[in-house]
């Protein structure tokens, strides 16, 4: 999962819905070095998963170095590493969030947002904030429409609370979330786990603290999730 991204700068592509929020440089924006991650939109190929023995290490998936804690003992767990600002994780979030519905119980589904610039964590504050209000699920993909379709910058609190407001949130309670001590630890938290888990390009999913896909490695948005659930049947087979 190293060496894969580009230097940070601040050019800015309005192409990509971006309004003055720095960006890594070159012309993709999810990079640290030197790849870009380019998501295939491609149907299930026959509507069934593939088996877990047809998905191969360092083809389909990476194995982290160092296998990480599992948030809920006792279930599979599968992160999926984003950023509001990701137009990456926007094309996603469509074909992502009907998958979640449909996980099995004893899969927890957990997302992480991640920042690698100053101008990307107020996404990450907004995320908490709406996860403490228990507004996560009908708030997110308002979010992604509101950044990439309607070129909202939601990096600032007086343009967050406006928009909140827009949808029909109580403002109070979205300020006193986006205030809260626990969201600031929340997101001290995700910066540390991006790091540990050597999270380098967004989305990735990583399946039990040991295995990481992405559309770029799956080839293809729905592969990704085809890869993930063939590595959630090996974790379950690993019990």
């Amino acid at each position: 999962m190293r060496g894969q991204y580009v230097g940070l700068s601040h050019k800015i592509y309005p192409s990509l819905g971006m309004r003055n929020i720095p960006i890594p440089n070159e012309e993709k924006m999810m990079k640290r070095r030197d790849f870009a991650i380019a998501l295939a939109l491609a149907p299930w190929a026959t509507g069934a998963v593939r088996a877990a023995s047809e998905i191969h290490e360092g083809e389909n998936y990476t194995r982290l170095p160092t296998p990480m804690p599992i948030a809920v003992p006792g279930k599979i767990e599968v992160i999926e590493f984003f950023g509001y600002w990701c137009p990456h994780c926007n094309s996603l979030e469509p074909k992502l969030e009907p998958w979640v519905k449909a996980l099995p119980a004893d899969v927890n589904f957990r997302r992480i947002p991640v920042a690698w610039q100053d101008g990307q964590v107020p996404y990450q504050k907004l995320f908490y904030a709406l996860e403490a209000m228990g507004a996560n699920r009908d708030i997110h993909p308002k979010v992604f429409k509101a950044f990439h379709e309607q070129h909202l910058r939601l990096d600032t609190y007086a343009n967050t609370v406006a928009f909140a407001a827009a949808i029909g949130m109580d403002r109070v309670k979205l300020s006193e979330a986006l205030n809260a001590f626990s969201v600031a630890t929340k997101i001290k938290v995700a910066s540390q786990q991006a790091s540990a888990y050597e999270i380098e390009g967004v989305p990735t999913l990583v399946v039990n603290g040991k295995y990481a896909t992405s559309p770029e490695t799956a080839k293809g948005e729905m592969q990704a999730l085809n890869v993930v659930e063939s590595l959630i049947q090996k974790a379950r087979a690993e019990r």
